[in-house]
């Protein structure tokens, strides 16, 4: 038997506030989903102005950084033509993201969970999802 770590509502909710903060300092409306370590959607809000597009992309990031235990960005080089991942962004149905925004929850060396954040380009959404994860990690 195994036990296993994994975000919870709570955990949730504090990410997905934080990351609201950001959206709003930044004067980005996002869609924000969390996930638990299976890719297993916890929680999910698109703000006013969220791109109603963005709420299956952000949801797929955070599957994909969930599920796969990796930062969506780092599968953007690597997906090119001649690459050693091209194609690979029609894997698992075309769920699995390569664009920048989704990251893994990782403590303790596990993936606990992810996020998902679209809406803004991918820096502005890779920086709220940081924030959603950096206070998750000054919580802990």
């Amino acid at each position: 038997m195994i036990t296993i770590q994994r975000l919870d509502l709570d955990d949730a909710r504090l990410m997905l506030d934080a990351a609201k903060v950001k959206a709003v300092e930044i004067a980005v409306p996002m869609c924000i989903a969390i996930t638990d370590d299976a890719g297993n959607l916890i929680a999910f809000e698109r703000m006013d102005g969220g791109k109603v597009t963005s709420t299956t992309i952000a949801i797929d990031k955070s599957y994909t950084a969930s599920g796969a235990k990796k930062a969506t960005h780092e599968y953007g080089d690597a997906s090119q033509p001649g690459k050693p991942a091209y194609g690979i962004s029609s894997a698992i149905g075309g769920r699995l993201m390569v664009v920048g925004g989704g990251l893994p929850v990782v403590v303790d060396g596990h993936c606990v969970g992810g996020i998902g954040v679209s809406s803004g380009s991918p820096a502005q959404d890779m920086e709220v999802a940081q924030a959603g994860v950096d206070a998750l990690f000054s919580s802990l």
